[in-house]
């Protein structure tokens, strides 16, 4: 005889909370002509889980500031952090594109589980031929320091892919919540 008296607890139907970001990047050559367009999944690491915990749950040092980097070479591991991802490279904003900082993420209203960046995009005017791999979001615009902030998540793009001068990428980022 079980000790339980015979119930068994199902843990696979268990609620708790799931999030997800889509990234769409698109990239324009200098005529407004689609080049070519990604659209991946965002892994959202440990130390980006951490801090939704520690702000939403705790309520502790909470920052609405977010900003969208792009990813050079490397992939994306659960356990990076701004300060350390030895596995990838943010592509250089100071020589890559024309912005001297990262883009601020400017959400709608959050709707369904669900709030986008599409009515006011990441746009970056691509002024050297590079290869973006990804793109990121981190609470730190990367005026002081590329690697200060936390970094909540990161994509890695299917392939590389190459920018030239004169090039514009849309970077639309789709964050979504849902029970898991």
């Amino acid at each position: 005889m079980k000790a339980d008296g015979g119930l068994k607890m199902k843990h696979d139907n268990d609620y708790g909370i799931g999030l997800r970001n889509i990234w769409d990047v698109v990239c324009y050559d200098s005529g407004g002509q689609e080049k070519w367009r990604e659209v991946n999944r965002n892994l959202v690491v440990t130390a980006g889980l951490n801090d939704v915990l520690t702000q939403y749950f705790k309520g502790s040092s909470y920052t609405a500031a977010w900003y969208v980097g792009l990813k050079g070479a490397g992939s994306v591991a659960a356990g990076d952090t701004m300060s350390s991802h030895s596995g990838w490279s943010e592509l250089p904003h100071t020589t890559a594109y024309s912005q001297t900082v990262r883009q601020t993420l400017t959400l709608g209203t959050p709707s369904s589980g669900s709030v986008d960046n599409s009515s006011n995009k990441a746009t970056y005017s691509i002024n050297a031929t590079n290869t973006v791999a990804g793109a990121f979001l981190a609470n730190n615009n990367a005026s002081s320091s590329a690697t200060a902030g936390t970094l909540y998540g990161a994509v890695d793009f299917a392939s590389a892919r190459s920018v030239v001068s004169g090039d514009t990428l849309e970077v639309t980022v789709t964050l979504t919540a849902a029970s898991a």
